[in-house]
């Protein structure tokens, strides 16, 4: 077989393949793959021209990992033992669609702009995307070379190779150690019991007609099952992806009423690209939340593919940001509520295979019309629409603490772009903590206050983490790394404090857009008032 320079795979980049390297082969994505990938297409799209070997391998199971030569079409020429990375396209605003003429061309989508201050933690280095600045002009064009060399980097390419493979054999030691065997008895086991045990104290509570109690416990009910659904979404369960996802549309689509696809789709773009404004979901919350300033410049979101514009509204509620986010939090179901049923009616005129086949969206489809059914007749049977009401808002209410908790390991983090030179486990480290909790009530937390272990290895059992931390700290403490960890309570104020700082600055920048306002209003009114005062003067000169 070839092998490939970097050169050459850069321009085959540039025509419009779709390149990966693994393991020092480097893989060419057909684009039905691509369309059909059951961790969504920009799972794949973020590390064209990059090596990619660390994220596959701790994405995918040993099954998967088999089909991979299938894709080879060489090996690349590595420099002093590792590859050069290129800078990904869809990374820069560059996307590829389909041309008038029924062809695959490029289209510019957004325009990155480029921070060189890494003075302080709200005012981070980044490589963000604004649509702005993109017009027609741009359809014609296509990527260049210089465009796809990476920016400088504060970081040692060689130094995060050797943290690369620090991590390979840390992920050998994790599998030498049986840590992927899931724990079905003595973890799964008391699981369902719980599980039972809130879902049958719901029904006791409904029939006796005291809704308040019945609809904490329903809550509490739908808090517990999130983490198997977690779990499942990661095949850290079964590790077969079929079983993992049947299992996990029952849970979260039936019981839930929330789409298990369109959550596995996000949160595997938010684990690839850990706190990215531009690119990590997982942290778009404007205008409700802003965790860093670059926010503020309306940015341009590769995931939803739309501008988050920070308007009148957005302004005033960042500001204040610090003070409504437990508030938020109360009702942040509705918000899963309207991202699963949009990406649902997105994937209804889909005319390419669903992720996973048709058969899981139609099985989705039916999982929310059965939800809405049975959780319907419930609202119904509380006996008045006030009741209902209040059953409805205790209900998602009581799984607050969830949506607190799910934002504690990154809310405080880092939002840096290190560019495409920074390793995996680098960038798991940098923007990801710990929640730390006594083992006695670790299942309050499924498991996902261990976010650092989580991170670097998503499909591992959860009831396995805890053991494996104890690897990861030892790993991080051997390659110089931080590993993150904060008490629940220091975590929120963590947050607290990041929102605040945010909070702070677009206040300062609308106090200074509102002078340049007020600035440039008094400017036109003296230039009209010199206009009348010299037309005055000009009328007395004619009258002498």
């Amino acid at each position: 077989m070839p092998t490939w320079t970097r050169d050459q795979v850069a321009q085959r980049i540039l025509q419009g393949d779709t390149l990966i390297i693994y393991r020092g082969e480097l893989l060419k994505i057909p684009c039905k793959w691509l369309d059909a990938h059951p961790g969504g297409t920009l799972a794949l799209l973020h590390f064209v021209g990059r090596d990619a070997t660390d994220e596959i391998d701790a994405n995918h199971p040993a099954d998967t990992i088999k089909l991979i030569p299938r894709y080879s079409i060489g090996r690349v020429e590595l420099i002093d033992g590792y590859w050069p990375p290129i800078t990904p396209p869809i990374t820069i605003g560059w996307v590829r669609r389909l041309g008038k003429d029924g062809a695959q061309q490029w289209h510019r989508e957004a325009v990155e702009v480029t921070s060189d201050d890494y003075s302080t933690k709200f005012s981070p280095s980044s490589c963000i995307l604004l649509q702005e600045n993109v017009s027609t002009k741009f359809d014609t064009l296509e990527p260049t070379l210089a465009d796809l060399e990476p920016p400088p980097s504060a970081l040692s390419l060689e130094e995060q190779a050797r943290q690369s493979k620090a991590y390979r054999k840390l992920h050998e030691r994790i599998i030498a150690a049986g840590l992927y065997k899931t724990r079905y008895i003595t973890g799964y086991g008391p699981e369902i019991v719980r599980y039972a045990l809130l879902a049958a104290l719901s029904i006791f509570f409904y029939r006796a007609d005291w809704l308040v109690l019945s609809a904490i416990f329903l809550g509490l009910f739908w808090h517990q099952l999130v983490f198997s659904a977690h779990d499942l979404g990661h095949m850290g369960v079964t590790h077969n992806w079929t079983v993992d996802r049947v299992i996990a549309t029952i849970i979260a689509d039936f019981i839930g009423g929330l789409s298990i696809g369109w959550w596995v789709q996000n949160h595997n773009v938010h684990h690839l690209v850990t706190n990215h404004p531009s690119h990590d979901p997982d942290i778009e919350y404007v205008p409700f939340f802003a965790i860093s300033p670059v926010f503020i410049s309306s940015l341009w979101s590769s995931y939803y593919k739309r501008s988050m514009p920070f308007d009148a509204f957005a302004r005033r509620f960042v500001a204040i940001q610090h003070y409504l986010f437990y508030f938020v939090m109360l009702f942040a179901r509705f918000n899963l509520y309207v991202l699963s049923y949009a990406s649902l009616w997105k994937q209804a005129f889909e005319t390419k295979r669903a992720r996973g086949g048709r058969w899981a969206w139609r099985l989705e489809v039916t999982g929310i019309v059965f939800f809405w059914c049975w959780f319907g007749r419930v609202l119904y049977g509380c006996g008045s629409w006030q009741r209902a009401l209040v059953f409805l808002l205790v209900s998602h209410a009581v799984m607050f603490p969830l949506h607190v908790q799910l934002v504690l390991s990154h809310f405080s983090m880092s939002t840096e772009d290190l560019g495409p030179v920074e390793s995996f486990p680098h960038r798991q480290l940098r923007t990801t903590s710990d929640v730390i909790c006594d083992p006695s009530i670790e299942f309050m937390h499924g498991g996902l206050h261990l976010q650092v272990t989580h991170h670097l290895f998503p499909r591992l059992p959860r009831h396995n983490l805890r053991e494996a931390s104890q690897l990861v700290k030892a790993f991080a403490k051997e390659q110089g790394l931080v590993y993150s960890e904060f008490g629940f309570v220091d975590g929120n104020k963590e947050v607290l404090g990041t929102l605040r700082g945010v909070a702070e600055q677009a206040k300062i920048m609308g106090k200074v857009a509102k002078a340049g306002v007020e600035e440039a209003v008094e400017k036109m009114n003296r230039d009209l008032l010199e206009r009348v005062n010299g037309n005055e003067a000009d009328a007395h000169a004619k009258q002498s």
